[in-house]
């Protein structure tokens, strides 16, 4: 996860500037955010940096919508990427692409997802909460208590890779 050289420094801004260009529209901070940490690509400081830079050098362009800052690719972001996109790993490659299409819809209608668990104090007890926000509005907030932290691990992980199906469960089941 330790980035050392420049070559890897360009790597990850290259692999920024990749998903800005196949998410084919703009992605807010969350979003790039969540998924650069989900697969410990870089680190959360090193992530904000890059983005910065990416945006002073005219490869990205930041504007703010709805109390959100959205992210986009540029011209010239989208000419350098072409000129060094053979640098970025295939697997990585691979991987940005399948999360583009797998949250295309979420991505598009401006949903945020988030699934996070935390430890209650010094009991073996663990807080998942569960959201989903569209245009920065609440469409779920569900917080529940457990006591095995796989289980809360596993429940973050289900919601954020099929939040649509299971919000769609949920209000089935309490409509019964």
């Amino acid at each position: 996860m330790f980035v050392n050289t420049p070559e890897q420094l360009a790597e990850k801004k290259l692999l920024l500037l990749y998903i800005l260009d196949q998410a084919e529209g703009s992605l807010t901070n969350s979003q790039i955010t969540q998924f650069i940490l989900e697969n410990d690509i870089m680190n959360y400081f090193m992530l904000q940096q890059f983005l910065s830079e990416l945006k002073e050098a005219d490869f990205i362009a930041e504007e703010e919508k709805n109390h959100s800052q959205l992210f986009s690719i540029t011209h010239k972001g989208k000419n350098t990427l072409n000129y060094f996109v053979n640098r970025i790993p295939k697997n990585q490659k691979e991987e940005i692409n399948t999360f583009i299409h797998m949250q295309k819809e979420n991505l598009q209608a401006n949903i945020e997802i988030r699934g996070d668990y935390h430890q209650l104090g010094e009991e073996k007890k663990y807080v998942i909460r569960l959201t989903m926000t569209e245009d920065n509005t609440p469409v779920i907030d569900l917080k529940l208590n457990l006591s095995e932290e796989e289980e809360a691990k596993n429940i973050c992980i289900n919601w954020k890779r099929n939040p649509k199906a299971l919000y769609n469960e949920i209000i089935k089941l309490l409509s019964l």
